[in-house]
């Protein structure tokens, strides 16, 4: 799409960014789209750095554990919907579920998966492994 040729003089046209209110290098805004299902939220669009995300955010209530960061959203003043992010708090990182890689994983033991323990083995033994003498009948 071409933009269009400007109709009036160049001098009535406002400045798109004013040297007052600099734009951050790596700005953290969020999009407001929605209402959460429950309409106890909004749902948003973030972007910070590099990346986009899609989430919702819902305000703070005593006794209700966090799951996620605790931000501070700051409208801007000529797009309502579109907000400065501020993050209080962060959580740690989540771990992974895998320990490590597939490949590195087989690379380092050989035959099938270990679902017992020797514990577990000599009590199996213990209980169901029958004795070497033949039990004597009473006739």
């Amino acid at each position: 799409m071409t933009p269009k040729k400007p109709t009036e003089e160049p001098s009535a046209i406002a400045p798109v960014a004013s040297p007052a209110s600099p734009v951050p290098a790596s700005p953290d805004v969020a999009l407001i789209h929605g209402v959460t299902a429950d309409g106890e939220g909004l749902k948003i669009l973030r972007a910070r750095g590099d990346r986009l995300e899609l989430g919702a955010i819902r305000p703070l209530r005593e006794g209700t554990p966090i799951t996620g960061e605790v931000v501070t959203l700051r409208p801007r003043a000529n797009f309502p919907a579109l907000c400065d992010v501020e993050t209080h708090f962060k959580p740690a990182e989540p771990t992974s579920d895998r320990q490590e890689s597939a490949p590195a994983a087989a690379a380092q033991r050989s035959g099938p998966a270990q679902v017992a323990t020797d514990e577990y083995r000599r009590n199996w033994d213990a209980i169901w492994s029958r004795s070497a003498t033949k039990p004597k009948l009473a006739n």
